[in-house]
C-alpha cells in the first residue's frame, strides 16, 4: 500500500548553478508537500560523475535555504531515509540490476563505445538512425546474443558492461498524469536504456526509481523534459512489483523566453541582462561569473512569489502572496499544460512590490550597508525619513543610493539645460531673498516650508513653481529627487542655505 503520508522530493545533479526552472520546481513540490500537511525531501542524484561540478551541492542548498524553500530531510541534515546522496548509496543500485536480469527485465551488454558508434555511423550512413531496442539487441554483443556460459564468464572476469532495460518488443504504457491527463506511449519506439553503468555507478533512471520505493515517495512532480522517460519507470516500477506503491505523476510545464519560443536559457539573460539562477555562480574552471537574482537585488519572497506565478493560476486576481498564502492555495489542478513565457519586467514588479510591503526601517537597515560602504554614517531615524520620500520609486535596495545620492552631497555640477530653461535674469536676485527669509524659519518643517514659500511666491507676484524649480536646481543639481518641502526639511536649514548659496555663486 501507498504511504498515507505525502512524500515528495527535489532530486538535482550537482552539474553547475541551479537554474529557476529547478527552483521552481522545488518550490512546487515544497508547496504540495506543505499544503497536505507532508514532507518535501531534498536528494542529490550524482551518479554522474564525469559531469559533477565542485561546488555544485553547496549552491543547490543555499539556494533552497535563500528562496525560503525548507525540506525536512536531505543531505545536510540527515533524515531517516538517507543517505540523501546518491553517491552515498551506490552498494544499495547493484542488487537491484541484478535483480532485474534474474527476472528478464534487463540484460548485460558488453557493447564497447567503439562498437556502438560503429553502428550509428553505418545506420546514418544507409539513412537510419541507429537505435539499441528489440530489433537490434539480438545482433549486439550482449546476454541475449550471448549463450549464458559465455555472458556469465564474461562477467565474472571482469570484463566491462552495462545493464540495460528489457524494453517489450509490442507493449503500450498508460498513465495519469496529474496534470497531463492520460499519456500513452508505445515501447515499440522506445530503446533500451541503460540502467547501470561500467562505473558501478547507476543510471538516473534505476538509481531514482529504488530512490523513490525506498524514500516511500507519493508523488514526483518534476519537469516536462523527463515526460519521455515516464515509460520506462513505469516499467521498471513493474519489473520490481512495486506497481501498488508507484508514486503519482506530474510534469511542470516548460518557463519560456520572453520572446515565447523555447526553454529559458542562460544565454537569454546574458543577452537581455537578467539573471537565470538565484544566487551569483563562480565557474569553477573557467572563472566565468554568472549573477544571480540575491546579488542583482531581488529579495527571496519576490522570486518564490515570481516562480509560483509562472505555470500556477490561483484562480483570482490577486498576484502577490506570501509563502503561507501560496502554501494554502497551491494545487496541481490548476498548474497549466503549456510553457510559462518568462518576463523581466514582471520579475522587476514583482520585487518592487515587495520593497513596498517593507517598512521604512526595514529598508533604513538594508540601506545603511550600502552607506556605510561609502564612509556614510547617519543616525538610523533620518535613513528611514528619507527612505520614505523615495520608495515608491525604488525596484532594489541598491536603487536607494541613485534616487538619494544628492542628500549626501551638494551638486558638484548643474544640469545645463535645466539652467537655460529656469534660470531668468532675475532668478538669482529673486532666490537670493528668499534664502535670506529661510534662515529666519524657526521650524524648518516641510509644512511651514510650503507655506512660507507659497507666501513668498505671492509677494514677488511669481507663480510658485518659478520658485521651486529654480530652487530644486539649486539643491540638486538638476530637475529630479522627492518633492521639494520635504527635501528641504531633510537637508535641514544650514545645509539647504549653504547650498543656496554655492548654486547662486556658481550659476550665472
Amino acid at each position: 500500500m501507498k504511504s498515507t503520508v505525502c512524500r515528495v522530493r527535489f532530486a538535482p545533479s550537482p552539474t553547475g548553478p541551479l537554474h529557476i526552472g529547478g527552483i521552481r520546481t522545488a518550490l512546487f513540490n515544497f508547496l504540495f508537500a506543505r499544503n497536505r500537511g507532508g514532507e518535501f525531501i531534498l536528494r542529490i542524484e550524482d551518479t554522474d560523475q564525469a559531469r559533477f561540478v565542485p561546488g555544485a551541492e553547496q549552491y543547490i542548498i543555499e539556494s533552497l535555504k535563500w528562496c525560503g524553500i525548507q525540506y525536512d530531510e536531505g543531505p545536510d541534515i540527515g533524515g531517516p531515509y538517507g543517505p540523501y546522496r546518491q553517491s552515498d548509496r551506490k552498494a544499495i543500485y547493484r542488487e537491484f540490476a541484478e535483480r532485474l536480469i534474474a527476472g528478464g527485465h534487463a540484460y548485460y551488454a558488453f557493447d564497447t563505445p567503439e562498437e556502438i558508434n560503429a553502428k550509428r555511423k553505418a545506420a546514418e550512413a544507409s539513412g537510419n538512425t541507429f537505435q539499441y531496442d528489440w530489433s537490434t539487441r539480438r545482433q549486439l554483443n550482449n546476454s541475449l546474443s550471448l549463450s549464458s556460459g559465455e555472458s556469465k564468464k564474461r562477467v565474472e572476469s571482469g570484463m566491462p558492461y552495462v545493464v540495460r532495460f528489457r524494453m517489450p518488443e509490442n507493449d503500450e504504457v498508460s498513465i495519469t498524469d496529474l496534470i497531463r491527463g492520460e499519456v500513452v506511449f508505445r515501447t515499440g519506439l522506445l530503446d533500451d536504456k541503460v540502467l547501470f553503468k561500467a562505473d558501478g555507478l547507476p543510471t538516473y533512471h534505476l538509481a531514482n526509481v529504488v530512490d523513490d520505493y525506498l524514500m516511500k515517495i507519493t508523488h514526483v512532480i518534476r519537469g516536462e523534459e523527463w515526460l519521455p522517460s515516464l515509460p520506462l519507470h513505469i516499467l521498471l516500477y513493474k519489473a520490481f512489483g512495486w506497481e501498488d506503491v508507484m508514486p503519482s505523476f506530474a510534469h511542470l510545464p516548460l518557463i519560456l523566453k520572453p520572446g515565447g519560443q523555447g526553454k529559458l536559457s542562460k544565454r537569454d539573460g546574458d543577452k537581455l541582462g537578467f539573471p537565470v539562477f538565484p544566487l551569483q555562480w563562480v565557474d569553477p574552471v573557467s572563472g566565468e561569473v554568472s549573477s544571480g537574482y540575491r546579488e542583482t537585488g531581488y529579495l527571496p519572497e519576490a522570486v518564490a512569489n515570481m516562480l509560483a506565478m509562472l505555470g500556477w493560476n490561483p484562480g483570482t486576481e490577486q498576484e502577490l502572496f506570501t509563502m503561507e498564502e501560496l502554501i494554502r492555495t497551491f494545487s496541481l489542478e490548476r498548474v497549466g499544460r503549456s510553457g510559462s513565457r518568462f518576463d523581466p519586467e514582471k520579475a522587476k514588479w514583482y520585487n518592487q512590490q515587495y520593497l513596498k510591503r517593507k517598512t521604512d526601517e526595514e529598508l533604513a537597515a538594508m540601506f545603511m550597508p550600502v552607506l556605510a560602504s561609502r564612509g556614510i554614517e547617519r543616525d538610523p531615524g533620518w535613513i528611514a525619513k528619507l527612505v520614505r520620500l523615495i520608495r515608491e520609486r525604488i525596484v532594489f535596495p541598491q536603487d536607494m543610493w541613485e534616487k538619494s545620492f544628492f542628500f549626501f552631497q551638494a551638486p558638484l555640477q548643474y544640469d545645463q539645460q535645466m539652467v537655460k530653461k529656469v534660470w531668468k535674469n532675475h532668478t538669482a536676485e529673486i532666490i537670493g531673498a528668499l534664502s535670506v527669509q529661510l534662515l529666519e524659519v524657526t521650524d524648518f518643517s516641510s509644512t511651514v516650508l510650503e507655506e512660507k514659500i507659497k507666501s513668498f511666491a505671492e509677494r514677488q507676484h511669481m507663480g510658485t513653481g518659478q520658485i521651486m524649480a529654480p530652487l530644486r536646481l539649486l539643491l540638486v543639481g538638476s530637475g529630479t529627487g522627492p518633492h521639494l518641502f520635504d527635501l528641504m526639511e531633510l537637508l535641514g536649514k544650514d545645509e539647504t542655505v549653504r547650498r543656496i548659496q554655492k548654486g547662486l555663486h556658481e550659476i550665472h
